[in-house]
């Protein structure tokens, strides 16, 4: 097996925030070696995330290979010339297409047992204990192609390499303000982390300055109808722009603000990667907290509670952090 990988596959199958922590995988194989192609496997949802970064050269859509016959899928993915595939995310379906396809060097972690059968390259790597953050855990399977490198987290910010960013059209441009700090709050998470609670953001909306902040208010569509009433009773300090924006114009809408707050979600870890003001707020609970999944950005911050209390954050804890971006 030639050692040179000449188009590497990285696969990342979930939610927005886990592609962001994936790039500098893309990233460093693009250090180590500059000539290689780069697809990213993922969701449906996150192709224009995945195609944000100058990492990636060309987006695998895993609902296209899955939502047909195996036969079907290998046959798609073969056609790719596709040499090495990398597991971020270990799935045994697509273990087994990519071992039909014909993939030569297939790396996977040590942990799952179907990898024993369809992966070559088996890296010993345990999440669950790690005192590491996920974006350098990711970085561990590239020992499969002969990269060791540890990235510190001040590094990491180099790799994400979000800058394929489509303009942003005129209409979102024209709510920014020139001359006030422009603050995106973005308060659920569909239930995928601990929420501060809306009271708490009411409280905090207060508090700031209306002739120093302009704030928005994002989510998606569903989210919308969650927050619809929420966002009337703050009147005119906030701008609702809940499932207002495609992806990509909300990346973009992102870069062009000056900071956002929010849980642990794919907003806030856009942010984190866009450079600006980014502040995570976390529970404690092992495997979710900071430590594990924080922002990583040249202006990324975290607050963090105690005992799975989010209530511990306190409003003045955030505004204090807030104040100070200014």
């Amino acid at each position: 097996m030639n050692d040179t990988p000449k188009h590497i596959l990285v696969s990342r199958n979930d939610a927005v925030g886990d592609v962001i922590l994936a790039f500098p995988v893309c990233g460093l194989i693009k250090e180590y070696f500059p000539d290689c192609k780069v697809s990213f496997l993922g969701r449906t949802y996150t192709r224009e995330i995945a195609l944000s970064s100058t990492f990636v050269d060309n987006f695998v859509n895993q609902d296209e290979l899955t939502h047909q016959s195996e036969d079907e899928g290998v046959a798609q993915l073969s056609k790719l010339n596709i040499d090495t595939v990398i597991f971020l995310r270990p799935d045994k379906s697509l273990a087994r297409i990519a071992k039909k396809a014909g993939i030569k060097r297939r790396i996977g972690t040590a942990h799952r047992v179907y990898h024993w059968y369809t992966c070559n390259k088996l890296v010993r790597l345990s999440r669950k204990n790690s005192p590491l953050h996920e974006a350098q855990l990711n970085v561990k399977l590239l020992k499969g192609v002969n990269i060791t490198r540890t990235l510190t987290l001040s590094e990491i910010p180099a790799y994400y390499g979000l800058k394929r960013i489509e303009p942003l059209m005129d209409e979102y441009r024209q709510m920014l303000s020139d001359d006030k700090f422009n603050l995106i709050l973005h308060p659920k998470s569909h239930g995928n982390s601990l929420e501060w609670r809306l009271q708490n953001f009411t409280a905090l909306i207060k508090k700031l300055d209306p002739a120093k902040f302009r704030i928005f208010v994002s989510g998606s569509r569903k989210e919308n109808e969650i927050l619809k009433s929420w966002i009337e009773e703050q009147g005119d300090r906030v701008i609702n722009i809940c499932g207002k924006l495609s992806l990509t114009q909300f990346i973009s809408f992102i870069n062009s603000s000056d900071g956002l707050i929010a849980a642990s979600t794919g907003p806030l870890h856009i942010a984190a990667a866009s450079g600006i003001h980014a502040l995570g707020l976390y529970t404690d609970i092992k495997t979710k907290d900071a430590g594990r999944w924080g922002p990583i950005g040249e202006k990324a911050e975290f607050l963090q509670c105690k005992h799975a209390d989010m209530d511990t954050i306190t409003v003045e804890m955030v505004y204090e952090k807030v104040t100070k971006w200014i």
